[in-house]
Order: structure tokens, then sequence, then C-alpha cells
């Protein structure tokens, strides 16, 4: 079974959607660390000693049960030669004041 069709069986599931839903952009970006990883040809091992970690700690990232900070953020972008995108957006955009 891939991530894909794990997730879609995992989603059928109301708590585990209610919980996926509360943690959206933790998973997403979990999500993605995997994609990337993986069109990479690394395994977790592989990033793991690229940024001087141990597999575990890229385990528990790609599972969702751990958030990393920003420097380990920084060390896995360049592992994976790619770039970071922050951004924090209002819920509720209010009128400009100018």
């Amino acid at each position: 079974m891939n991530l894909g069709q794990r997730k879609r069986k995992n989603l059928q599931d109301l708590n585990f959607r209610k919980k996926y839903e509360a943690w959206g952009p933790e998973y997403q970006w979990a999500s993605e660390l995997v994609k990337m990883r993986l069109a990479r040809g690394m395994s977790q091992k592989d990033l793991a000693e690229r940024i001087n970690t141990k597999q575990a700690s890229i385990s528990r990232l790609e599972s969702g049960k751990s958030l990393p900070c920003v420097s380990m953020v920084r060390r896995i972008a360049e592992a994976l030669d790619a770039t970071i995108e922050i951004k924090i957006s209002p819920r509720h955009p209010t009128a400009s004041s100018d």
C-alpha cells in the first residue's frame, strides 16, 4: 500500500479525519517531505545522515509525530536541494485602513 492509498484509507476513519484536519498544515508538510525525499531517491537513513540526525527523527517527522524547529527545516531543505516557504495569513482579512 503506497502513501496515497494509506491516507485515503485512514481518512475513512472519522477519528483520524478529525485529527488530520486539525493538524492539516503539519501533515501536509510531512507528506511533502516524504514525496520530495522519495523523488530524490533517498531513504530516511540517507536524509538523516545528510542532516546529522537519526533515522528515527526523520520517521517521526514524516509520520507527523513531531514537528521540526526552523533550523532543522533549513537543514532538510538544503539536503533535499529545496527552498523553504513559510506564510502566515489572516483567517478573516480585514479592510485596509489606508
